[in-house]
């Protein structure tokens, strides 16, 4: 349950999705809420995940960032965030991707894991997302923020859907 009140969960739901759609960065969310926790922050995400669908988008897949121990010391968490990939996030080999519908855009190499079945956890095991697993491929993810300069906490990362 999360601290937020429905109304504010929708007002910064409403806030990031302007953001995205005019390009632009606001400031950081948990500087400006205190009471932003993990659970209203993912309220917030699923939010304008709710608002995609309604707008034609499909999800296609789905991602979880923070992985690394290095990015987890840097925002003081023990554990990675996750989000949900609509196909209008997904770019073929060869697409354009235009640099003017990002605020401040970052590439990382990634393992995509292309799964012929569906995983629901919680308490996953790595040999069933293995057995679940049709294919391994290279990718690369353009990471982009809301949030302005990259200051952003666990917090704000979940709220605009893992960045």
């Amino acid at each position: 349950m999360s601290a937020l009140s429905t109304d504010q969960i929708r007002q910064i739901s409403d806030e990031l999705h302007r953001a995205r759609i005019e390009v632009r960065a606001i400031e950081p969310l948990k500087a400006r809420i205190p009471d932003l926790d993990i659970a209203g922050a993912y309220a917030i995400s699923q939010q304008l995940l709710e608002r995609r669908l309604a707008n034609g988008e499909r999800i296609v897949g789905h991602k979880i960032g923070v992985t690394s121990h290095a990015v987890m010391q840097m925002l003081g968490v023990n554990q990675p965030d996750y989000g949900t990939l609509t196909d209008r996030m997904a770019y073929d080999d060869g697409s354009a991707i235009l640099a003017s519908s990002m605020i401040a855009p970052r590439a990382e190499g990634e393992i995509a894991f292309i799964l012929k079945r569906d995983l629901v956890g919680p308490g996953i095991t790595p040999h069933q997302v293995l057995a679940a697993t049709e294919a391994i491929a290279v990718c690369f993810e353009v990471v982009d923020s809301r949030i302005a300069d990259w200051k952003i906490t666990i917090e704000d990362t979940v709220a605009d859907n893992a960045s």
